[in-house]
Parts: C-alpha cells; sequence; structure tokens
C-alpha cells in the first residue's frame, strides 16, 4: 500500500513556521523583508508563476517587488535593473522568472550578489553545494529533500536514481542526495538501459518533463518515487512525469502531480529570501 506524499500539505506547515520567522524578524529589527521578482516579456506560465510568488509573499509576510518588463527589453535594460536591485538595501532576495526570451542572454543574473541569489542558480552556491558547505540551494530540490525529511524517509546508504541532469533540477538533486549519503546515479536522455538504472532505485525523482515517461516496470517494489515533472496529457490535463495510477501500485511513496513538489517549490523560495534577510543582518 502506497503512502501519498502532499506537498501542498507540507508546505502549508513550512509556510506556517516561515510567517512566525518573518514577524519575528520583523518585531527584532523594524525592518521588511524584501523579495524582487523580475518578468520579461508575457508568456502566460511566467506569468501565472511570478503571481502565485507574489500570494506566496504576501501569505508569510515578505514585501513583494515586482518589475515587469517589456519582451522587446535590450540586454542593457535588464542588467541596468539587476544592478539598481543588487544595490537595494530594502531588497533581500532576487529572481528572475526563466526562461527569458531568447534575445537576452542570462549573464545577466550574474549581477545578482551571491547573498540575494534565492533562486540558488549562481556560480558559487552551486559550487558551495557541490563541496557541501552552506549554500543557498535551488528550491525545487530543496522542496524534495523537505518532504523526505518530513516523511521520514531514509535516504543515506539508499540507492537514489536521478533522472534529468538540468541546472536548476537534476544536478543540484544529485548533489543534496549525495551530501545526504545515498548512492546516486544520475540518467538522461543519452542514458543506455534506463529502465535496469530506474529499477535499482530505492528513491527515484524524476525531473525529465515528459509525459508518463516512467512507467511501472521501471519501478523497484517498495520504491519512493518523486515527480518533479509537470506536463499535459493527451488530453490536455495537468500529469508529471511518473504514470501515477500503475505506477502507485508498485511504491510505498510517491507524490501527486498537481500538489505534490509544486507547492514545495514556491515555499522554499520564501524560506531562501528569509535566510538571506538573516544573513544580511547578521
Amino acid at each position: 500500500m502506497f503512502k501519498l506524499i502532499e506537498g501542498k500539505a507540507i508546505a502549508q506547515s513550512i509556510r506556517a513556521e516561515i510567517r512566525e520567522k518573518v514577524a519575528a524578524f520583523k518585531a527584532e529589527t523594524g525592518n521588511e523583508i524584501g523579495l524582487a521578482v523580475v518578468l520579461v516579456g508575457e508568456n502566460p506560465a511566467s506569468q501565472i508563476y511570478v503571481r502565485n510568488k507574489i500570494k506566496a509573499c504576501e501569505e508569510v509576510g515578505i514585501k513583494s517587488y515586482a518589475y515587469y518588463l517589456p519582451e522587446a527589453v535590450t540586454q542593457n535594460g535588464l542588467e541596468e535593473l539587476l544592478s539598481s536591485l543588487a544595490q537595494n538595501d530594502e531588497i533581500q532576495g532576487i529572481l528572475v522568472q526563466l526562461p527569458l526570451p531568447t534575445h537576452l542572454s542570462d549573464k545577466a543574473l550574474k549581477l545578482i550578489p551571491d547573498g540575494k541569489d534565492v533562486d540558488g542558480f549562481s556560480e558559487n552556491n552551486i559550487g558551495r553545494l557541490c563541496l557541501n558547505l552552506p549554500a543557498t540551494v535551488a528550491c525545487t530540490p530543496y522542496g524534495v529533500m523537505k518532504m523526505l525529511e518530513y516523511e521520514h524517509i531514509e535516504i543515506r546508504g539508499k540507492n537514489a536514481v536521478v533522472v534529468g541532469r538540468s541546472n536548476i533540477v537534476g544536478k543540484p538533486m544529485a548533489m543534496l542526495l549525495m551530501n545526504a549519503d545515498a548512492t546516486v546515479t544520475v540518467c538522461h536522455s543519452k542514458t543506455k538501459n534506463l529502465k535496469e538504472q530506474c529499477l535499482k532505485a530505492d528513491i527515484l525523482v524524476s525531473a525529465i518533463g515528459k509525459p508518463k515517461f516512467i512507467t511501472s516496470d521501471m519501478i523497484k517494489e517498495g520504491a519512493t518515487v518523486i515527480d518533479v515533472g509537470m506536463n499535459r496529457d493527451e488530453n490536455g490535463k495537468l500529469c508529471g512525469d511518473v504514470d501515477f495510477e500503475r505506477v502507485k501500485e508498485k511504491c510505498s511513496y510517491i507524490t501527486p502531480v498537481p500538489g505534490g513538489v509544486g507547492p514545495m517549490t514556491i515555499t522554499m523560495l520564501m524560506y531562501n529570501t528569509y535566510l538571506a534577510a538573516l544573513r544580511s543582518k547578521n
């Protein structure tokens, strides 16, 4: 019998803790905690993500600063905004909603100071994660680790398989699991014998972006399955990378889509912003 890992409920619990911490920070310092969110263009999915982030800020007591730039903004225009936000003491966290329009280079993100990089994407933060040093960790993999922690799922000594090697999810996910003493295999589009690799997994994390790609014959009996995917099936319905209805019969724990990893991502962004404010105060 499987257990559903309900990210929405875990996220609500963590947000309540963050709200208390933010209130205590304000009471002690007399200052707000500020998060700047930059959106370029009018990508509908990006607009939804930004709205959800602003709503989460309101929920936990963080002050949000939203900057909406036109699709045609120049590289210089984006960089000037990021430079000014980097120097603004009222803002402890900066994030640029990705993807950027194709005419813009993500080199602009280098202008976000490491201390304000609440997405955990900077070279220094990624490098420190690889060295198992204190770092701001990318929100989605950080959220996955919190879910495993909340469910008391043992990581040490377990075989973990991460399907996907993106800089945003796959690579930091693998590093976090390795730092928690799992034996980690990273699979991707060029991996041979993917099914055989997945069948070894006590913990499987899929972040490949293909609807229902992970099938029940790829899952070891009793495995923990974390579905990071957010896709549309043939009927236009939201679904993950995992064929949930069939896979759930074989695993011990599984995350749903929606309502699994998604709510955790924005929650950990709020937590990273609080931690950034704490560091700037100290």
